[in-house]
């Protein structure tokens, strides 16, 4: 049998047998530890990264969709506000022409009714001239008759 001299190892001396013992036992627990231990525990933060990440591509994906979903409600706003704009000013436009159609109809009701009322009036007026002038004849002549204390003829 092979027969080692530990003799030329001042440091370790008789205990030599011992560390290589240890040694191996240190290896044999390292790879049972890796076996089931480190392996399953690098796994799982493998797998914890991967889903991280695909979370963090999905968050940015949704965040792009909801920058281009906020652009085209901003954008449909600005057309609906311009179209709201167009309509509010066509159906201005409309309502003026409807008010001076309105206006020009009330004016020529009024200038129409103004103008039946004057040829009433002097129609009126007229009558009473002629009735007054009948009138004055005999007031006249009872005035002279009162002044003058006789009567004319």
């Amino acid at each position: 049998m092979l027969q080692i001299d530990y003799s030329l190892w001042p440091l370790f001396g008789d205990h030599i047998g011992t560390l290589w013992i240890q040694i191996i036992n240190f290896m044999v627990l390292l790879a049972i530890l890796n076996a089931i231990l480190y392996k399953p525990i690098r796994g799982i933060l493998n797998r914890r990264y991967e889903a991280e990440n695909s979370l963090k591509k999905s968050i940015e994906e949704f965040l792009a969709q909801s920058d281009r979903n906020e652009k085209g409600i901003e954008e449909g706003k600005l057309l609906a506000r311009k179209e709201g704009v167009t309509e509010k000013e066509a159906i201005k436009g409309e309502g003026l022409e409807k008010q001076r159609g309105i206006l020009q109809e009330a004016s020529s009701v009024a200038e129409e009714k103004i103008g039946n009322a004057r040829r009433d009036i002097e129609a009126k007026i007229v009558d009473i001239r002629k009735a007054l002038e009948d009138q004055l004849a005999v007031f006249s002549s009872e005035l002279a008759e009162k002044i003058l204390g006789r009567s004319v003829q």
